[in-house]
């Protein structure tokens, strides 16, 4: 099971009330309710292994220097020497940390790699994987990885994580008509304002899947575009090849990187006790973890 370690802690903080803070009155609602959410995912799953995957660059420059308004909109402050830093809620930035240090202690493997995003991380090791893998994430960009042959699926959370989506071949054929792979060139059509992917203009995501149901794939709508006798409309052929620029740059921007580096010698296995006691009791009292944490604990230790 891979986490999107980002998309449900944001889940987590906009879904918990701000009421639910640490004995010094500071916000802990993402912390708790991201530990809520993996007991329940350990508890209705059972993995045999759990990766948080973590945004170590979250608008990496490789993707910048391809589209430039790739997640723009969402930079608070641009930095010289590292990451840009990301516009996020005043009451959750400090919440990161506790997570990182919680998720330690308790032995859950946690992994980003510099220079890369948490998708990134989750597509290489679904690549890598030898059983079946779960990816849980409310990203719908990750619908790309989905592979029955492999046994990869995504749990979209529906309402919390008690209710998911099992995302299969067969769901992403009947929502989006296309498979996997072909959900990432969708989206490359379509675009994606919340990250700064403009699209085709004037081709949304019904006409992004006829298109491809008629042509295969990007490459094959873009051979039709250029083809006078083909049978694409007028209008759609001249918005794809004035979308050339575009269509050029983005499959790089809208994949999944899969082969990436990550460490050979990851622990992604389950544990059934606490990596280190003594500092998650610590953690438990310092920000009033209580249930949450309790909920965890018991969970791995069944």
């Amino acid at each position: 099971m891979l986490l999107d370690t980002a998309s449900l802690y944001f889940r987590a903080y906009f879904g918990v009330p701000d009421s639910v803070r640490a004995p010094d009155g500071t916000p802990v609602n993402a912390v708790r309710g991201l530990l809520d959410f993996i007991a329940r995912l350990v508890q209705d799953h059972r993995p045999d292994a759990l990766v948080a995957c973590m945004d170590a660059d979250w608008r990496p420059e490789w993707r910048v220097s391809l589209i430039p308004s790739y997640k723009a909109h969402r930079v608070a402050e641009e930095t010289e020497t590292g990451p840009d830093e990301e516009e996020v809620p005043d009451p959750l930035s400090p919440q990161v940390p506790v997570i990182e240090a919680v998720l330690d202690a308790l032995g859950i493997a946690r992994l980003g790699v510099p220079g890369y995003e948490a998708d990134d991380v989750i597509g290489t090791l679904a690549t890598r994987a030898h059983g079946p893998v779960d990816i849980v994430t409310g990203d719908r960009d990750l619908f790309q990885l989905v592979d029955d042959a492999r046994g990869v699926r995504v749990l979209y959370p529906l309402k919390g994580v008690g209710s998911l989506q099992v995302t299969d071949e067969a769901l992403l054929r009947e929502k989006y008509g296309v498979d996997g792979p072909g959900y990432a060139d969708l989206a490359t059509l379509r675009g994606d304002p919340s990250d700064g992917l403009p699209g085709v203009p004037g081709i949304g995501e019904k006409t992004a899947a006829k298109l491809l149901a008629a042509y295969g794939d990007l490459d094959g709508i873009r051979a039709a575009a250029a083809d006078p006798a083909s049978k694409i409309t007028p209008a759609q052929r001249r918005r794809l090849v004035e979308s050339a620029p575009y269509l050029d740059v983005a499959p790089a921007v809208v994949r999944v990187a899969r082969d990436i580096p990550v460490p050979e010698d990851l622990d992604e296995r389950l544990p059934d006790e606490p990596r280190d006691g003594e500092v998650l009791t610590a953690l438990g009292e310092r920000w009033g973890l209580g249930g949450s944490l309790d909920r965890v604990l018991h969970t791995l230790t069944r």
